[in-house]
């Protein structure tokens, strides 16, 4: 699909991913008037007429808009997560079938992967069993995008994608202590202590649990590959294809802020699903996505605009 004459919504296109994703849109020679980024503060997708009311004379929809946090927000608030995701997508999609669009880009979460999926996940294990507790409601929220696509697809001939993007982190993330993922509350608690002049920080569970982080400009690139490249119903993970403990985190982050304290785990704390990491062939396969951004660098990257910050 060329996008370049296409008028394309962008629901949470101010937001972290979003405006990257909005970025790479530009970059392909995409008017900016042809780009619509809807605030939350004027369009509240958990109401129907909003939904109906941005999604008219639109060619492409990439929803991105979400509720989301990490384990402490998703243990806080579960009720919210399911709604505000379940609400948004279905009517989003519902709005766009309605109104003619012609493509419309469902971007999951790997949070909708079975707790115990083996390594690395295929897409085929995606319902293999009920996702880690913590994040179920938000990852099950989000999967219903996947059931509605297929159906609609099935029923209507409507070309809706699946993606599944794995743990991002990068410039401009969340840095805020209640909702924050855990690689900019990581870069915080460092950062904190070595202001404050502490010899130790603390850490939510034991450190076992293993993760793969995908930087953001990175997802941005495959969220805009595969728009214009994939048209099909089965769901597409989007990775970098490495895992990492968090105990290895941890220590890199400390290694790369030169923090020389102690880390203390609080093993009371949940560690999340015990392995994370994803087998990101079918995106290479399909649409030409191949992460880019090495890890180290990515850190790297992450902390030096967050120490401008702050």
């Amino acid at each position: 699909m060329d996008l370049k004459n296409k008028k394309i919504l962008v629901t949470g296109g101010a937001g972290f991913l979003g405006s990257f994703v909005v970025k790479k849109l530009l970059e392909k020679g995409i008017l900016k008037e042809n780009i619509f980024v809807p605030r939350s503060g004027n369009f509240n997708l958990r109401k129907w007429e909003n939904c109906r009311k941005i999604t008219k004379r639109q060619d492409i929809i990439i929803h991105l808009a979400a509720k989301v946090g990490g384990i402490g927000f998703n243990r806080e608030r579960p009720g919210e997560l399911f709604y505000d995701n379940l609400i948004m997508g279905v009517q989003m999609m519902e709005a766009a079938r309605q109104e003619g669009v012609k493509k419309f880009v469902a971007v999951g979460t790997i949070c909708a992967y079975p707790k115990f999926t083996p390594v690395p996940f295929k897409e085929n294990d995606l319902w293999n069993g009920y996702p880690e507790e913590t994040n179920a409601p938000y990852g099950l929220a989000k999967k219903m995008m996947l059931v509605q696509a297929q159906a609609y697809r099935q029923q209507y001939g409507f070309n809706a994608i699946y993606l599944l993007p794995v743990n991002l982190y990068g410039v401009g993330d969340n840095f805020s202590s209640e909702s924050s993922h855990v690689i900019p509350a990581l870069i915080k608690k460092v950062a904190d202590a070595k202001r404050e002049n502490k010899d130790f920080i603390e850490v939510w569970g034991t450190g076992k649990a293993t993760r793969e982080f995908l930087y953001v400009e990175d997802a941005a690139e495959g969220i805009v590959l595969s728009t214009e490249r994939y048209d099909k119903s089965d769901p597409v993970n989007l990775g970098s294809g490495m895992e990492i403990s968090i105990k290895n985190l941890v220590e890199l982050i400390c290694k790369i802020m030169d923090y020389k304290g102690e880390i203390h785990w609080d093993i009371t704390k949940p560690d999340g699903q015990p392995r994370r990491m994803l087998d990101i062939s079918r995106a290479e396969r399909e649409f030409g996505f191949k992460a880019k951004t090495n890890f180290e660098s990515g850190i790297k990257k992450t902390i030096n605009w967050y120490l401008e910050q702050v």
